[in-house]
């Protein structure tokens, strides 16, 4: 075993029962606390993202389903990920029953076994003590808890790259081949998660196998050359199978552009990542077909709006109850107001044109609340803004994107401590290759792992969600837990180190309070921590309580993570987008707003009645109705469990069907109702709709004058055959 930086404090290795020591006893509370936090106010995460949890439903459907990820049960369209972590979802959902709180399981669950996961691989180069302090920072770690609680599945990404992480360590420590090989298979499974995503600590790995393992330069490079052709056969295994499957034998594969999961991959999931880049690599203007209001035109995550005519942001046309809501309030903090039909929950944003903070719908552009002709504020950025898509997540690109609103609330509250952490432990032996001294491998490891997460996430100008920051939580937890080691194993013989520590600590606070200041907390939560840290540097002046000062001055640092971490379950984080608690604002625990079809952002008139009249009147045909996009159809999927023909894919860019199929799918008696709006460039099937299909005005904010006259395209429902069958439901208006 690699030689040990911190001595092991023997109370902590102690037996205190046969075979159980009182560090696993610590663990195992962990747990219990990571459980807890995890469940808390679990209700409140309603269906949780809807789009995955209609995915998980439909997959349930069908084998065909199921392998495929469709998205929706008709199996026309796959989600825009692959398959393996919602095939997880997917096997709770089947014992459990489809909700939220069954999709989000698995992920709950993973969370909580990270916990012992990262506590055994930071002990193994720093002990016990600092295996403890890494999996408690972790567990306090703000996005961590909130990604859990939801079925986005990149928690279970980091799970999955935990356990890759200790096979790595294994394959450095005994240079056997088959640990490299696990190591590499357990990455190609992340892929398989979430894509490239599950490469981004991959040089973190190489590099502690290459630098760290005592076999031979020319093995070494063997060995890794051989885990490199099994890490990319098992990335890619199922997106060779769906690609090589015929495209009419299978769903269109949802935001690729081409009906490819190899552009799914490079594309939507790769260089729109990076880049401020729309789908097919190229940055392009979404606008609405003629005739429509821009409220209700798609924008493609990492395109780019046109501009638009008509009143602005912050002009006398934007909605009043939407700048009202925010009043008071600091960028990215959750915001809801009062419509006459309902309530629009959403997130404060800096409108493009002014410097005034307004109330955006989740669900972003193409939302009710806003007047015909205005773009929404908080939408994607046009041509030469220098913005950022879902900025109001995450900031824009530079050095202090994680240290300043809106993403510093995520997981940067012991940012300070870290980097510190980072570079102490170098002045402790000279570095020597093979690395031999159990620090610097875990510098690498650790080390390499948050410091690459950084400065990706601080420079991509593309899709950046604020919960991609998970992925950056066992890493933080692990370096601050070696600094914590490193610290407990100086300062009692050292009074100096002692005073670095109180330096180091005092200036995380400092930033804390800053942090505070962003989201307008009180400044006096905080006054625990400043006397606990006070108290820990006056005990430092006996030798004999230094330990003891070490403790307090670590909880000193752990305590505003801890209140925002318990404020978010509290609160109830983002149900669609998950996120750390946004800052002070009038809330009440509890259930939070179900993610129905009455209050989905973009649906506009789809709610019960909606519903109600379409499973009247489609129990002869295959598809409840189709929609522009999943926005609009995931509700009605979850509210049904029947197929619902998502036109435009996950976000109405996909050219999953042309008129002509609606036509023939029409033709052949699959398909009935048409509910349509914000396809933008689709006027293909605009035009067949006018020619060819009846408008029901009860569901049609303009109505019509029949069929072929003119409409409000914003949100329309037709009728489309020659057989109209008898009308089952009559409108309660």
């Amino acid at each position: 075993m690699a030689a040990q930086f911190s001595s092991r404090p023997s109370l902590l290795s102690r037996n205190w029962l046969p075979g159980v020591t009182v560090a696993w006893t610590l663990v195992a509370a962990l747990m219990a606390l990571s459980l807890g936090l995890h469940l808390f106010n679990i209700g409140s995460i309603g269906d949780a993202n809807a789009y995955y949890t209609a995915t998980v439903k439909s997959m349930l459907q069908s084998w065909r389903n199921f392998f495929f990820a469709a998205a929706e049960p008709g199996g026309s369209v796959t989600v825009d990920k692959p398959p393996l972590g919602f095939w997880m979802e997917a096997a709770f959902a089947a014992v459990l029953g489809v909700s939220g709180f069954s999709t989000a399981l698995p992920n709950i669950l993973v969370g909580v076994c990270a916990v012992p996961v990262l506590y055994a691989i930071v002990r193994r180069h720093a002990g016990e003590g600092a295996g403890l302090v890494a999996a408690l920072a972790m567990t306090l770690t703000p996005v961590f808890v909130a990604t859990n609680r939801n079925n986005t599945i990149d928690g279970m990404l980091v799970f999955v790259l935990l356990l890759a992480a200790w096979a790595f360590v294994q394959a450095t420590e005994s240079g056997r081949l088959r640990w490299l090989l696990l190591g590499a298979f357990l990455v190609g499974l992340g892929f398989n998660i979430k894509m490239l995503q599950a490469f981004l600590p991959l040089p973190a790995f190489y590099a502690l196998y290459f630098l760290g393992s005592r076999e031979g330069w020319g093995r070494k490079l063997v060995h890794l050359a051989l885990a490199t052709v099994l890490l990319l056969a098992v990335s890619f295994s199922w997106a060779i199978a769906v690609d090589l499957t015929p495209p009419d034998q299978r769903p269109y594969i949802g935001s690729s552009g081409d009906n490819s999961v190899m552009s799914l991959i490079f594309g939507y999931n790769g260089l729109s990542r990076v880049l401020n880049r729309g789908m097919g690599g190229s940055a392009r203007a979404v606008q609405a077909p003629q005739g429509m209001p821009f409220s209700q035109a798609p924008v493609a995550p990492g395109a780019l709006p046109a501009p638009q005519a008509g009143p602005q942001p912050g002009a006398p046309g934007l909605s009043q109850q939407a700048i009202d809501a925010c009043t008071g309030l600091a960028e990215g903090a959750t915001c809801s107001f009062s419509m006459a039909s309902r309530t629009v929950t959403g997130t404060c944003s800096r409108s493009p044109s002014t410097d005034q903070l307004v109330c955006m719908p989740q669900g972003g552009p193409g939302t009710p609340p806003f007047p015909q002709g205005t773009p929404p504020p908080g939408a994607l950025p046009q041509v030469g803004r220098g913005t950022t898509p879902f900025s109001n997540e995450t900031g824009n690109p530079g050095v202090l994107r994680f240290f300043t609103a809106p993403l510093s609330k995520q997981m940067s509250w012991l940012l300070p401590f870290a980097l510190v952490s980072l570079v102490l432990p170098l002045f402790g032996r000279r570095v020597r290759l093979p690395l031999g001294w159990g620090t610097h491998r875990a510098l690498v490891l650790w080390g390499g792992w948050l410091v690459t997460g950084l400065m990706f996430f601080s420079i991509v100008s593309g899709i950046f969600h604020a919960y991609y920051t998970i992925m950056l939580a066992p890493a933080l937890g692990a370096v601050v837990g070696m600094g914590a080691a490193w610290f407990w194993d100086r300062t009692r013989e050292r009074p100096r180190v002692g005073v670095l520590l109180v330096a180091a600590a005092a200036g995380t606070l400092a930033y804390q309070a800053f942090a505070f200041q962003q989201y307008n907390e009180p400044l006096g939560v905080l006054a625990i921590a400043a006397l606990l840290l006070l108290a820990g540097g006056l005990l430092l002046a006996s030798a004999e309580a230094r330990r003891v000062a070490v403790v307090l001055i670590l909880a000193a640092m752990l305590f505003a993570p801890a209140y925002w971490t318990g404020m978010t379950v509290a609160a109830g984080a983002d149900q669609n987008l998950p996120s750390a608690y946004p800052g002070a604002r009038p809330f009440r625990p509890g259930p939070g707003l179900r993610a129905g079809v009455a209050a989905q952002p973009g649906v506009g008139m789809t709610d019960a009645d909606l519903v109600a009249y379409l499973q009247a009147n489609t129990q002869d045909v295959e598809y409840l109705v189709a929609v522009p996009s999943s926005q609009t159809g995931a509700p009605l999927v979850l509210a049904t469990g029947r197929p619902v023909l998502y036109m435009g894919g996950f976000s109405g860019q996909d050219r999953v069907v042309t008129a002509e199929d609606l036509q023939e799918m029409v033709a052949s008696g699959r398909l009935r109702y048409i509910l349509y709006g914000g396809m933008g460039g689709r006027q293909d099937i605009a035009a067949w709709l006018q020619a060819s299909c009846t408008v029901v005005p009860e569901f049609s904010p303009a109505g019509g004058e029949g069929q072929g006259g003119p409409v409000d395209r914003g949100t329309v429902l037709y009728r489309c055959g020659e057989s109209t069958s008898q009308v089952l439901w009559k409108s309660p208006w």
